[in-house]
């Protein structure tokens, strides 16, 4: 009796098994289905990652081309909004106007013959306007400069060109054309502040470009960058993923110089964009490993007050 029952047992185990084996053998494919999915899922929410992450370093080397394509004095154009008509009206009345057909022009008179004095009077006259013209073409150049011109080009290119000075900023706001600049307005020691424009939303919070003190690289030639004038440029560390604004010593007041102790001299006037001073020095404009920014491993600095320094980025470039 024993015996059978256990006989019993064991062919249902066995049959369950085998309603077992069946179902999974009938939910495999679907499950490997599943499994399919997910990883294809996967893959594609990796794949969309790696896109967002390109386009937005594809957005920031755009701005640094604009920065420095305006710096060099290169003019930019903004790109036409999507409120903006074909089939606008020019701005000039006159340019649709139908042309005009001057009126005919009554016969000439026949000349009538002139006298001898009459013929040589005008070229007295010429000739007196002649004379009397010549002592305005004999002044004498200008000689400061021609002075000038020479010196500068003599001067060695090196950080000392730049005219790097400590700012405020006053107040930031975005720009009304541009959805990755800023617009700012910052002291920098002068009588007025400056306006500057500053490819930095994607990296920067509003509320932290508020009253902070910055470096700010102040003999630029001024250029436009989406219809406002940039009148200089806030320095910072720079990656594709990550940009920190460099950060003054303690102490430091607009208008303070940065300086190089390892290169004196004074900045120019102006950076001529034809000579290209800036695109020179900036391969060598670079934080340390203790975030201090530099110049060939030099350090800036603000005279009596300390280095210029970074948050946390180490070893890139600083523009």
């Amino acid at each position: 009796m024993v015996n059978e029952e256990i006989l019993q047992r064991i062919q249902q185990n066995n049959d369950r098994g085998e309603e077992i084996i069946k179902f999974i053998q009938k939910e495999l494919p679907l499950l490997q289905k599943a499994a399919a999915k997910v990883k294809q899922e996967k893959l594609t929410n990796e794949i969309k990652e790696k896109n967002l992450q390109l386009k937005k370093e594809l957005e920031f080397w755009k701005n640094r081309v604009i920065e420095l394509e305006t710096m060099t004095g290169i003019k930019q154009y903004p790109l036409p909004s999507d409120t903006t008509k074909v089939n606008s009206v020019p701005k000039d009345p006159e340019a649709n106007a139908p042309a005009t057909v001057a009126p005919e022009s009554a016969p000439k008179a026949a000349p009538t013959p002139k006298s001898e004095a009459q013929q040589n009077a005008p070229k007295k006259e010429s000739s007196q306007v002649k004379e009397s013209a010549a002592p305005k073409k004999e002044k004498a150049p200008k000689p400061a400069k021609q002075d000038k011109q020479p010196a500068e080009e003599n001067k060695e290119v090196n950080v000392s060109r730049l005219d790097l000075r400590i700012g405020r900023i006053l107040n930031a706001k975005k720009h009304p054309d541009a959805e990755s600049l800023y617009v700012e307005e910052i002291d920098v020691g002068e009588e007025k502040p400056r306006t500057v424009v500053s490819g930095l939303v994607k990296f920067v919070p509003l509320e932290d470009m508020q009253n902070r003190l910055v470096v700010v690289l102040c003999n630029l030639k001024p250029a436009k960058m989406r219809g406002i004038t940039s009148e200089a440029m806030v320095m910072c560390a720079s990656t594709p993923e990550k940009v920190e604004i460099l950060t003054p010593p303690p102490g430091s007041a607009p208008g303070d110089r940065v300086i190089c102790d390892q290169f004196p001299g004074e900045p120019d006037a102006l950076l001529n964009p034809k000579k290209k001073i800036f695109e020179q020095v900036a391969p060598d404009l670079k934080t340390d490993g203790d975030c201090n920014a530099t110049y060939k491993s030099a350090p800036l600095k603000v005279a009596d007050k300390g280095v210029i320094k970074s948050t946390t980025l180490t070893n890139v470039q600083i523009k």
